[in-house]
Formats: structure tokens, sequence, C-alpha cells
């Protein structure tokens, strides 16, 4: 069994993002966490050491963009350690998810994390955006601070079906991380209240084939 502290603290979260999981999904989210802390040790997969703070900078960070997730099957680029597809997952099994990444060690970790917490709505995969080329167009594509929004787009557009959705999750407004994309259609941009964390979280959203450009608040 998780650490009940854990356990409480992801409760408390979920609470505050006025989240629902389904049954046993909190319990498995805290055992993600500690087998993460456990693997951190020798791996060095996150500079988040301390578990508690993992619940805030991980588990509670990649929830916090539930909301804005369609209905369909989830790319997450450059998942490293699962976030925030994992999370994702357990908090969606009706979401198909798909961890992409290139380093193997990484996902070495995603592979035994998904086979212990026995999530069975995810795909892992060893490769690198802009050369990945699945059978099927994804609905959405999810990113966690990986490389600048104009990037992520230009190397993983050909992964998205048309009318599909951009998530790209980001710390301080990236107004000119928005300016540089250059989309020509109405590109969203939600701020992120992630319980216990004081820094600025923001998710930049946009769909696929728009025809007219604004910045929504």
């Amino acid at each position: 069994m998780p650490s009940a502290s854990l356990v409480q603290d992801i409760e408390q979260g979920c609470a505050a993002l006025a989240l629902r999981l389904p049954d046993g999904a909190i319990e498995k989210l805290a055992a993600f966490v500690e087998l993460l802390a456990k693997w951190n040790r020798v791996y060095n997969l996150t500079a988040v050491r301390d578990p508690a703070a993992m619940v805030t900078l991980h588990i509670l960070d990649s929830l916090a963009v539930l909301p804005y997730l369609t209905a369909g099957r989830l790319l997450d680029v450059g998942t490293g350690a699962g976030l925030p597809g994992l999370p994702i997952a357990l908090a969606r099994p009706d979401c198909a998810v798909t961890l992409l990444d290139s380093s193997a060690k990484k996902l070495r970790f995603v592979r035994q994390a998904a086979a212990e917490l026995d999530i069975r709505n995810v795909e892992v995969v060893q490769g690198r955006m802009q050369e990945y080329r699945p059978a099927q167009a994804f609905d959405m594509v999810i990113s966690r601070a990986v490389a600048s929004i104009a990037d992520l787009h230009r190397q993983s557009e050909h992964l998205l079906r048309p009318g599909g959705r951009f998530l790209f999750m980001k710390g301080a407004w990236p107004a000119a991380e928005i300016e540089d994309l250059g989309w020509p259609g109405p590109v969203g941009v939600a701020v992120l209240r992630v319980p216990g964390l004081e820094a600025e979280r923001h998710l930049v959203w946009f769909d696929k084939q728009q025809e007219t450009a604004s910045v929504t608040q």
C-alpha cells in the first residue's frame, strides 16, 4: 500500500482542482510517486527528490490540464518519466495515451511503472517526435516544457489529425513564444492553478486548421 500521507496529499490536491478521479486512481498515483522516488535515486529521472514535492510539481501539475483535454487518443511527446501522460492515463481511463521519448533509460522506468500499476490504456514508444510515424494521427498532442511552442508545433504537426488539439504546458506567460508561433487561428492561454505551487503555470492550446487569429485567457 502506498504512503497514507501521499494519498492524502493527492486527495486534497484533486479536491482543490475540483477533480473526481476513478476508483483506485489516487492510490495508484501515490504508488507512482513512490516508484519514481525509488528509481530516481539510481537513474536520476527528475531533479525533484522529495516525494511530497513530486505530488505538487509532477502529479497535480499534470492533472491540472484535464479540463482542457478533448476525447480520443493522446500523444505525450517528450514524456520523460511519464509526465504528464501517466497521471492523465490514470485519471482518464477512457483515453488511449501514447508516451513518446528518445531516452531508453527513462522509458524503462515508464514501462515498469505502467506494468506495476496495471495502467492498461498506455503505449510506450521510443523515438523522436519529428521521426515518429504512427499508423494513425492523434486527437491530442501534449508536451510539458520540452521545447519552444514553435519548435514543438513544427516537429509534431504531422502527428495530430485535422481538427485535433495541441496542448503545450509552460511556466510563465509565454507571450514571445506565441508570437513566434505565428499561428493563423485562435490560441487559448489558460492559467493553471496548481495547489501548493506558487510558481506560474500556463497551458497554451490551439486546434489544428483554424482560420482567424486571437489570444484568449
